[in-house]
């Protein structure tokens, strides 16, 4: 599928991940049933896959913005960003209130940037996530 490939890629360029990615290789493929959904959220330049994200909604009401990734050559092109605004309307559209993330500490940043506040903190088989969530009536 060609989804998988951005994914792989640009986790792997996280060196603090990338022995424990290379061993856990099903911890970078996004779900097809999350895929299937409709938040698939494509980026492309010149017909060539830029990045993506995927939006689901949750039980709780809220919508997760489950992966975003950017092929890294691509990376300071805004195309996260664009993405991110995308999951944005789309939560919208499912009549969501707030957009949640759970993200690598050395993505608080990113996310902040675009409007996500911390909410608190995620285990993982990786270590300690942020969540974050953006209150959708914000912007």
């Amino acid at each position: 599928m060609a989804l998988i490939a951005p994914p792989r890629r640009t986790s792997l360029t996280h060196e603090a991940y990338r022995a424990l990615l290379l061993q856990n290789p099903e911890a970078i493929d996004p779900p097809i049933e999350h895929i299937t959904q409709g938040g698939t959220l494509v980026a492309t330049i010149d017909a060539v896959l830029a990045g993506f994200a995927v939006a689901i909604t949750r039980p709780d009401g809220t919508v997760e913005l489950d992966g975003l990734f950017v092929e890294p050559p691509m990376g300071t092109q805004g195309i996260g960003r664009r993405r991110v605004c995308e999951a944005c309307s789309k939560a919208r559209q499912w009549g969501a209130l707030i957009l949640i993330v759970v993200a690598a500490p050395e993505a608080r940043g990113f996310y902040a940037g675009c409007g996500f506040v911390v909410s608190g903190e995620t285990p993982t088989r990786f270590g300690t996530a942020v969540t974050m969530r953006r209150h959708l009536a914000d912007k």
